[in-house]
């Protein structure tokens, strides 16, 4: 066998790309996918635990992922280079045996979702310049993505819900074969719920994305109910709950495999998606596949709720923002915070922070802080968000 044929064939490829000994992944028997589970009506299964590409470091890491039984893969046009990585993986990828999602969205800084407005010519060229990146002809999911994130008015984000623009590009792509299905993400903050479940009434979603986490908000089940009793699957992201470092000591007591496992353990849930940026995450995360959700996991998250409930702005909750006399956008200024701090995004973090129109830093003179007694899980709100802008501004 030529070398150049066995590098194809072989997992030492993965290896090779990321510049890591292959040896040092051979010392223990490596984390697999154990569970795929059905994607609502859609015929597709997908892999319990699969792969987020915010921050993706490399085209091997989806090599990788797919060679631990990952089908499942997470994109976004403002996903920095996560589109061009998947292109540069796919001439080692069996297309049929993947499920690839992308956004109706540009490459620019993130949050970068096309609005309400655009016309159907820009839903297409969307996706298709999204095509050329992937180096593939089409893709599973297409999704109207992030809603209720930027605009506080619910009509108005309905509307870009079912944008009769949109939906006749939807139309016009599946019967070109390059889209299959069509989905909606959303981590709110500005009516999630409803929103979502304007998607599930519809009769035109496939799949809906919401943040869910064991720290999350007594409406969701209600809508996971509703998606799973009209066939529509459900795909979970954000379920960390702020990804917060607990530092735990001792075999078998790390926090994610817990978080995981308490979402995986709704049975309206399809999967989740989790950005996995190294091979230790690989391995950490892919050990709460098919796994069941035991009393001990229960103790582990109790643990971080007490450690971390006074500090997690909880994805999807935006209570607190009409108490602002200021508009301050203050669930995004900390869900930014979030993705510098905890899920080593610091560059998507700065520049969508200083894109806000309404920051932080007017938090350093108001009285009263309204905003910190109107949190209904008690944050200290205006202190927080002092830290944040401290953090996230480019100002030295």
């Amino acid at each position: 066998m030529k070398r150049r044929d066995f590098l194809k064939t072989s997992v030492l490829a993965t290896a090779a790309l990321a510049g890591t000994p292959f040896a040092a992944e051979t010392k223990k028997e490596k984390p697999l996918v154990r569970a795929y589970r059905a994607l609502g009506k859609t015929g597709l299964k997908m892999s319990d635990i699969s792969l987020g590409t915010g921050g993706l470091p490399s085209p091997s890491m989806v090599l990788r992922a797919i060679d631990r039984g990952i089908n499942y893969m997470d994109t976004a046009p403002d996903y920095g280079s996560s589109e061009e990585y998947i292109g540069g993986a796919m001439k080692k990828i069996q297309r049929d045996k993947v499920i690839i999602t992308t956004k109706f969205c540009t490459p620019y800084n993130y949050p970068n979702h096309l609005q309400l407005g655009r016309k159907k010519k820009d839903y297409i060229q969307a996706l298709e310049d999204s095509l050329s990146r992937m180096k593939t002809d089409h893709v599973d999911f297409c999704f109207v993505h992030a809603i209720g994130e930027s605009d506080k008015n619910m009509e108005k984000e309905k509307k870009r819900l079912l944008h009769e623009e949109m939906l006749s590009a939807v139309e016009e792509l599946k019967k070109a074969g390059k889209m299959r299905f069509l989905g909606v993400s959303s981590h709110g903050p500005d009516n999630m719920e409803d929103l979502l479940l304007t998607a599930v009434r519809s009769g035109h979603f496939d799949l809906i994305m919401p943040a869910f986490n064991f720290m999350k908000f007594p409406r969701m089940p209600d809508v996971l109910k509703e998606a799973n009793e009209k066939g529509i699957a459900v795909v979970a992201m954000k379920t960390l709950a702020g990804a917060k470092d607990m530092k735990i000591e001792g075999k078998g007591e790390e926090f994610e495999p817990a978080a995981l496992k308490w979402t995986l353990s709704h049975g309206e849930i399809s999967g989740l998606v989790i950005s996995i940026k190294s091979i230790s995450q690989l391995d950490l995360y892919l050990s709460a596949s098919g796994q069941k959700f035991t009393a001990a996991d229960q103790r582990i998250l109790d643990r971080y709720a007490r450690r971390f409930g006074k500090e997690y702005c909880r994805t999807g909750c935006n209570q607190c923002e009409t108490s602002c006399p200021q508009g301050v956008a203050i669930a995004s200024t900390l869900r930014f915070q979030m993705y510098f701090r905890d899920y080593g995004m610091e560059k998507k973090a700065l520049q969508s922070y200083a894109r806000l129109e309404r920051k932080a830093d007017k938090c350093r003179t108001c009285e009263p802080k309204s905003c910190s007694g109107a949190c209904p899980f008690g944050l200290p709100v205006s202190a927080l968000l002092r830290d944040a802008h401290e953090e996230l501004s480019f100002t030295v």
